[in-house]
């Protein structure tokens, strides 16, 4: 006799299961199991993995949910058919929509309406009471089971026998359950450790928390025969026989109210591309186009995708209403119909489109656009959809927030009795840029024994606990929208954020069941620009749009080839700077290559070397075959970007265009799950059946591995150029206005505001410091004898409230202040705004020096109405001395997190010069291979995922930039001194080649001291 086993946890019901879904299914396939129910309690976020998991091993999969009611009973839901399912979404909406984020609230009222299609199994406890039975019977006829779970307890017995005999008094069938929360019993401690993080406890402490034994397990059947009576095993598959659904019978229909009465989905669309085809070319629309668009169109409609379209105009329509800036990017990018809607900017004209990139008829599952608005007003965006569908038909995607190393440390460490401290080194050892498990050699650095028990236990389960979901958190613009009620296709819960809701899906899940998706994404560099070309037309009176920017200015193109490109978008990255010289990207085109071509996937088919020599003239540019240079001509016959893979797939391997999108999804999952090698068949079959040599076959199928999740499509490229142009552009031009915009858009981008201050400064642009008589809330312009200069505005002191800021300065615009006094009466700052100006040197046009204005402020009495402000006493001038010039950089560095005065290094460079370290100056003029010492501040530490374990580290000193390189082993070997340094001093060689100059680093050296504790902060990117 088989068995199915109807209550089960997954680790999607948080610190209770201790095993995935996958797990789950395979062992229960090798037990022999009949099916299996996943019921995570009022949850269905991991249904649709398991779905997945079950498919895999061809095992029944049953949907149900573990719900405790308020005040009343447990019991575990089991769905039987698509009634059923929309009727439990409904209820784990209904619960969870009522409480707070992370809990839910589950009352009997809920139960009133017909719950046709579900079946309960009622979980008594300990006592069980016969009024629960009673009342679930009522809403369940015929459907209503007593769960049966036997742990070899030492009362299993009599249980059993207690149970039974409740079944026949009240009419109720018994059921065989396990209450399983792992797959297998070696999850114990995990389950035990996870016990103890959800109770905020020890496992020590954890007492009666913790399950008597280790039963709750997925087991054998030979032991469940031993356990339970055969008929309670038997009724176990009656149930499950029962249970019909498939989470594939899930149907989703897209909205309609966006279609005027008159005209259907595809006819709407229609008139709105061809009214966007003539704003677009107002002089007439190329052949070629017209033949894409209405090869478009036609497969819109016979896909049925026409709303989803329509659904995303109007979402950009709203933001183009508003003056928010926003632009379509990734595949869409490849549809002349979005190019029309303005969706996206890019037209056929730019780039060779590849429409099945983007809609396939073979795929079949709905597009995915992807638009980007300004970060600072996305809200505004996602308010209006809201308000637009209803809370009922459209939330956010979920976002399964999953353990780290470092987390999983931390809880597993804390709940094994560690001490705070002692928690914090172990957390430190773990990397930044990887989930490995700390290095022995790492561990014993720190002063832990790696040998000892208590640290491998922590070691082993913190490594189970890695990649287990924490909690679910919100995509940060995913979004579902849906003609029916959300809730009878998904649950829909809280989110932390005040004002929106989240389906307890993520985008994996929705495009695995083929559900719309609409991202609306944030971007920085939207916001900055919209503020520069604000601050150019009020300052310059030049009114420009994105649109209007001139193209191809060579002004421009020289300033990106010399990598002058601090704070631009895409092309500012330590990487990309050191290709820009190489590059020497003179056109629109160069730059779409460009931000492709600094990527993993080109890097890893060893595509940028072949291509940089070709451009350079070092090696002669070939094609394979006539066919192939069309496909290749762009890129010199160097593959480089998605599109150009699937191509070659199409012309050179006789792929139809959906089979080579199914080749790029199975290149963007074949480093997780494997999946290229019938590809490799096909390919190499199809390309010798077509004449092509087998040992380019083998090529070009290693360099389409190399490209595995990396792979950079072209139109994703060409319209992240656009906004590189104009940021580049911008800067050139209008370099204040630029660096002003960014500073207003914080946080964002690559470089801290401190650096980006430098860079405007060693541009020869002034630099204002914050003043209360001139500030305002943004940075600003003001006009000096050479054009504009900078005046940092009261944002960019920390911890100062925006309020403050504002109100300071309306009060300001009616008359100016007198004194300190004056601005503090009148502008209604408290004690702490006061500090926080003072200690910036906000106060120096009304007090002087910092002490003196902290003196003055100090001395701000609240205002007294009766004797008015003529009656404040004057009191007698105090000698203060002066602040040190260490103390003024301490004070900027800690309020402001930049300084206007000398840089941090000049004061140190004759102790650096002790130590013969050179100055980035004096790296300019020294030779390639040269062994030398530099020291700065660490203003930036990445490391790609790619880059074979290289850390690229970003030095300041008083005259520039020193960027390094530290290889893997010189990473490891000095971490400390690598993640740890605020000053910190390099031994290497130089590297310098086309322009670019590197120091290889061969030790390290942590020379922070020296800062006398100076707030001086790193951006750490992976």
């Amino acid at each position: 006799m088989s068995y199915a086993e109807l209550h089960c946890l997954s680790n999607f019901s948080f610190q209770r299961g201790a095993s995935s879904a996958r797990e789950l299914f395979e062992r229960a396939s090798q037990l022999g199991y009949a099916a299996l129910a996943i019921t995570d309690e009022c949850s269905l976020a991991g249904i649709v993995r398991a779905w997945q998991a079950a498919k895999a091993v061809e095992l029944p999969l049953i949907v149900g949910c573990e719900m405790q009611v308020e005040d009343g009973p447990k019991l575990v839901l089991l769905v039987e058919e698509l009634a059923g399912y929309q009727r439990l979404c409904a209820l784990v909406t209904a619960a969870r929509r009522r409480a707070a984020k992370g809990r839910y609230r589950l009352l009997r009222e809920d139960f009133g309406a017909p719950l046709d299609g579900l079946m309960a199994l009622w979980c008594p406890g300990s006592s069980p009471d016969c009024g629960q039975a009673e009342w679930l019977a009522q809403r369940f006829p015929g459907r209503l089971w007593i769960s049966v779970s036997l742990h070899r307890g030492p009362d299993d017995a009599a249980r059993l026998l207690t149970l039974r005999a409740l079944g026949d008094r009240l009419g109720l069938p018994l059921v065989a359950c396990g209450d399983v929360h792992m797959h297998a019993r070696g999850r114990r401690a995990l389950q035990d450790a996870m016990t103890a993080i959800r109770h905020h406890t020890t496992v020590a402490e954890a007492g009666w928390c913790l399950y008597p034994n280790g039963e709750r397990h997925l087991r054998p059947l030979p032991a469940l025969r031993e356990l339970y009576p055969a008929e309670l095993l038997e009724e176990s598959l009656v149930i499950a026989r029962r249970c019909r659904f498939r989470l594939d019978a899930l149907r989703y229909q897209y909205p309609h109210e966006l279609v005027p009465e008159g005209h259907t989905p595809d006819s709407w669309l229609r008139h709105l591309t061809e009214q966007g085809l003539v704003w677009r070319w107002p002089e007439g629309l190329p052949d070629k186009s017209r033949q894409l668009v209405e090869k478009e169109l036609a497969l819109i409609e016979e896909l049925g995708y026409a709303c989803y379209f329509l659904t995303v105009h109007d979402i950009v329509r709203f933001a183009r209403s508003r003056q928010i800036l926003c632009q379509g990017r990734g595949s869409a990018a490849n549809s002349v119909v979005c190019f029309a809607l303005g969706i996206t900017e890019i037209g056929p004209e730019r780039i060779g489109m590849l429409f099945e990139r983007f809609v396939s008829r073979e795929r079949n599952e709905p597009p995915d656009i992807d638009v980007d608005f300004e970060h600072q007003r996305r809200e505004e965006v996602i308010q209006y959809v809201f308000e637009r569908y209803g809370r009922e038909r459209a939330a956010i995607t979920a976002v399964v927030s999953s353990y780290h190393a470092t987390g999983a440390l931390r809880d597993i460490a804390r709940v094994l009795g560690l001490p705070s401290d002692q928690i914090n080194a172990l957390a430190g050892c773990a990397s930044q840029w990887s989930d490995d498990l700390p290095a022995p050699e790492r561990l014993r650095e720190k002063g832990f024994d790696p040998d000892s028990p208590l640290l491998h236990r922590i070691l082993v389960l913190a490594g189970e606990l890695i990649g287990f979901p924490r909690h679910l958190s919100q995509h940060p613009g995913g979004f579902v929208i849906s003609e029916q009620p959300l809730h009878a296709l998904v649950p829909v819960e809280n989110a932390s954020m005040e004002g929106r809701t989240v389906v307890q899906w993520d985008k994996d899940d929705l495009d695995a069941l083929g559900l719309l998706k609409v991202d609306i994404l944030a971007l920085g560099m939207l916001s900055a620009l919209r503020r520069c070309l604000g601050l150019v037309h009020r300052h310059y009176d030049r009114e420009l749009t994105l649109a209007s920017i001139p193209a191809e200015d060579p002004a421009t193109y020289e300033m990106i080839c010399r990598a002058d490109t601090i704070g631009v978008f895409q092309i500012e990255s330590r990487a990309q700077m050191a290709m820009l010289p190489r590059l020497q990207p003179r056109c629109f085109y160069d730059l779409v290559i460009e931000v492709a071509i600094v990527r993993p996937g080109p890097i890893q088919g060893d595509m940028v070397h072949p291509y940089l020599r070709r451009r350079s003239g070092e090696e002669p540019v070939s094609y394979p075959s006539p066919a192939l240079r069309e496909v290749f001509e762009r890129t010199l016959g160097v593959p480089l970007f998605q599109e150009q893979v699937m191509q070659l797939a199409i012309v050179a391997a006789g792929y139809s265009p959906g089979e080579a999108d199914d080749l790029r999804r199975s290149m963007a999952a074949w480093k997780r799950h494997g999946g290229l090698e019938h590809h490799r068949e096909k390919i190499t079959a199809g390309m010798l059946e077509r004449g092509y040599p087998a040992d380019f076959a083998e090529r070009v199928f290693e360099q389409i591995k190399g490209f595995g999740s990396y792979g950079f499509p072209e139109s994703h490229a060409a319209s992240f150029a656009l906004l590189t142009y104009a940021s580049c552009w911008l800067k050139c031009h209008y370099p204040a206005a630029f660096t002003c915009a960014l500073l207003n858009s914080q946080p964002m981008g690559f470089y801290s505001p401190d650096q980006l201050l430098q860079d405007l400064r060693r541009h020869g642009i002034a630099v204002r410091p914050v003043d209360v008589r001139h500030s305002d809330w943004d940075c600003s312009l003001e006009a000096d004898r050479r054009g504009f200069a900078l005046r940092l505005g009261f944002n960019m002191i920390r911890g100062f409230a925006e309020a403050d800021g504002h109100r300071l300065a309306e009060t300001r615009a009616l008359r100016a202040f007198a004194d300190v006094a004056d601005l503090c009466e009148r502008a209604r700052l408290d004690a702490r705004a006061r500090a926080l100006l003072a200690d910036a040197g906000a106060l120096r046009g009304l007090a002087g020096q910092r002490h003196r204005a902290r003196w003055e402020v100090a001395a701000v009495e609240p205002a007294r109405p009766l004797l008015g402000a003529a009656t404040r006493p004057r009191e007698r001038q105090v000698a203060l001395p002066l602040p040190s010039v260490a103390q003024d950089l301490d004070a900027d560095y800690r309020l402001l997190g930049t300084t206007l005065g000398r840089h941090p290094l000049s004061l140190l460079r004759a102790q650096l010069r002790a130590r013969r370290c050179r100055s980035a100056r004096d790296l300019r003029e020294m030779e390639d291979g040269c062994s030398l010492r530099a020291a700065g501040l660490v203003v930036g530490r990445q490391r790609p995922q790619t880059a074979s374990g290289v850390t690229f580290v970003t030095l300041e000193d008083e005259f520039g930039m020193i960027n390094v390189v530290v290889w893997r082993q010189v990473a490891e070997a000095q971490r400390r001194p690598l993640v740890e340094s605020r000053l910190l001093m390099v031994e290497g060689r130089l590297q310098a080649e086309a322009g670019v100059r590197h120091l290889v680093a061969r030790r390290l050296h942590d020379l922070s001291g020296l800062l006398d504790g100076l707030d001086v902060r790193s951006r750490d990117f992976r």
